[in-house]
């Protein structure tokens, strides 16, 4: 079941325009649907008042009269009716453009093991859907409101029209349609049964569209040829979805035939009943037509007020999705956590005080009754085999994830109690996967689009050795980066990729620095240079450090050895190496290999 009812996400989208200011859609709405009644009961009432003047032998004038009022009354009502509905449409894009916004603001902020959460992506993938376009849930539902609005305050005026016609008729009009509405209700439900099954065969062919234009797998899709596997994934995923959607079809097929015999008992009582009426002198010939208009038209409006039940119930099951995701839980504290904020000169302290940590769904700690302590100043470097922990650690250390157990504590306090946000700005980070805005190279390493400290840039770009390489290109610093938006967009080898991630983690002045293998793709020779500048350029800061090649990390104060889930080796290079343990029988391989290496370039 939906988490939230009909009225329930009816007032969400009444409020949401009651408060961003679009005000003016409820008043549209309601007066458009005044105005499509008026034009009704205009053309209800057009041949029956017509037929009346003919058959009171009325002079000609007055028929012509009678007529040009009717035609004129219709240009009005049409013109000021087609004037009222297109400025309704500015209201309804701009609410749906508030909606999408909101959810683009959820996924941008929503705490980092959300983003891991399976249901969460689904329940995003979904809602980004109920957005997309004009005929979307969020956006159509307005017309459904406003033609809901029609068909009651037309049914309420064609019920006094036939006040004088059999009650039993009106019952029969009235169950008839009634159960084509349970009948479609029912059908119509079966998308959101069945919501999680239909997203992920979305997932799968969204993210094999996004891979197959990616520029980042351009390369790997022509040298190892998968371009027919990717076309044979996406074919398989396509049938998979074809076949839910033929079954949703089908389900509406039975709902739609049941609701055709029902419209044919229901039309058929009626009008047999008029035609008798009729036959046996009750009613005149202009009456008969009018009756005749009314009961059709008032058999539409019982239609229309199920049927836009019916599309208002399936359209509020888009709109519980995009509710339900805007509503995830947050297992962090964000704006009702404490403030923090890093003061300039200050230095801090973090301790993992018996932490162990377990993804959801495993059946193993990844991490276990880890105590680590890092001090103010110091350079820390942790190693371990792939697989290890290492990332892991670092994504408990600047609040990514929460300890299963244990806690994380910021110059005594946990970390928890803080506004996360807030937290996450005492770090700058490099981690393995980075982010290329569609931007120039200054606002790329400023992150930011309008204050940019030139000055700072060039600083940054010079200590992450991208000086010579920038300052070479036509625009410099201007030149812009992801060719994805721009055409002139030009292309960084992959080390001077992470060497502008690097002057991007320079320029952002905290206590904290992170970096989680973010040389992995430059020699061993331009990695130690690297590392032995960020020696100077993080100077008074804490700073973590990453790195599967043990050389590169001997200049740290000191160095943790993660193995099978826990701190198997502790202390600086040398220690260890004298220890004769696992750090120095990983740093005697990789030396050797070197070595070899050399020599074979020889």
């Amino acid at each position: 079941m939906p988490k939230y009812n009909v009225a329930q996400n009816v007032g969400f989208m009444v409020k949401l325009a009651w408060t961003t200011g679009e005000k003016k859609i409820l008043a549209l709405g309601l007066l458009s649907a005044l105005l499509a009644v008026g034009l009704n009961l205009i053309q209800l009432y057009l041949s029956p008042t017509i037929l009346s003047v003919v058959e009171r032998r009325a002079s000609a004038m007055e028929l012509v009269w009678t007529i040009l009022g009717f035609v004129l009354a219709l240009m009005l009502v049409s013109a000021i009716s087609a004037y009222v509905d297109t400025n309704a449409l500015f209201g309804r894009v701009s609410l749906r453009s508030e909606i999408t916004s909101n959810l683009n603001l959820k996924a941008a902020t929503t705490a980092y093991p959300n983003v891991d959460n399976e249901r969460f992506m689904k329940l995003l993938t979904k809602a980004q859907m109920c957005v997309g376009s004009n005929s979307a849930a969020t956006e159509a539902v307005w017309l459904t409101l406003t033609g809901l609005s029609t068909n009651l305050i037309g049914f309420g005026i064609y019920v006094s029209l036939l006040s004088t016609v059999q009650p039993l008729l009106i019952l029969v009009i009235l169950v008839t349609t009634i159960g084509g509405y349970f009948v479609s209700n029912y059908a119509n439900g079966y998308g959101y049964r069945h919501r999680e099954e239909e997203a992920e065969y979305e997932m799968q062919m969204l993210y094999l569209d996004y891979r197959a234009k990616e520029t980042a797998t351009a390369k790997d899709i022509r040298i190892f040829g998968l371009q027919p596997w990717i076309n044979d994934l996406y074919g398989k995923a396509a049938g998979a979805y074809r076949a839910f959607q033929d079954k949703y079809q089908g389900v509406l097929l039975w709902a739609k035939l049941v609701d055709l015999v029902l419209a044919f008992l229901r039309n058929g009582v009626a009008y047999a009943y008029l035609i008798g009426m009729v036959l046996r002198g009750g009613i005149d010939i202009s009456s008969f037509l009018l009756l005749f208009n009314a009961v059709g038209g008032f058999s539409a409006w019982v239609t229309g007020i199920l049927e836009g039940f019916t599309t208002l119930h399936k359209q509020s099951l888009d709109i519980a999705v995009v509710r339900e995701c805007l509503d995830f839980p947050e297992p962090f504290l964000f704006e009702k956590g404490e403030t923090i904020k890093a003061e300039p000169g200050r230095s801090y302290e973090i301790r993992m005080e018996n932490l162990s940590f377990r993804y959801p769904g495993a059946e193993e700690d990844t991490l276990t009754n880890i105590d680590l302590t890092l001090h103010p100043g110091e350079k820390l470097a942790v190693v371990g085999l792939n697989g290890a922990g290492k990332t892991t650690l670092i994504k408990l250390l600047c609040g990514f994830l929460d300890p299963t157990e244990g806690r994380v504590l910021l110059d005594g306090k946990d970390i928890r109690e803080y506004n996360r946000r807030d937290y996450y700005a005492m770090f700058s980070a490099v981690f393995q996967n980075f982010s290329l805005l569609a931007g120039s190279v200054a606002a790329n390493v400023a992150q930011d689009m309008e204050t940019i400290d030139m000055d700072r840039v060039k600083e940054c770009v010079e200590k992450a050795g991208l000086r010579e390489t920038i300052e070479a290109l036509k625009d410099g610093y201007e030149t812009n980066l992801n060719r994805e938006v721009f055409e002139d967009a030009i292309l960084l080898s992959g080390g001077e990729m992470q060497r502008l991630m690097l002057a991007r983690a320079l320029y952002k002045e905290t206590p904290f620095v992170l970096l989680d293998e973010p040389t992995a793709a430059l020699d061993p020779i331009a990695e130690s240079e690297i590392y032995h500048k960020y020696r100077e350029m993080t100077g008074g800061k804490s700073s973590v450090y990453i790195s599967h090649r043990l050389a590169s990390t001997r200049f740290c104060d000191r160095i943790i050895l993660i193995a099978d889930g826990r701190i198997a080796e502790e202390g600086t290079h040398e220690e260890l190496m004298k220890l004769g343990g696992r750090y120095a029988e990983f740093y005697e391989v990789q030396s050797q290999y070197y070595q070899e290496e050399a020599k074979d370039e020889k």
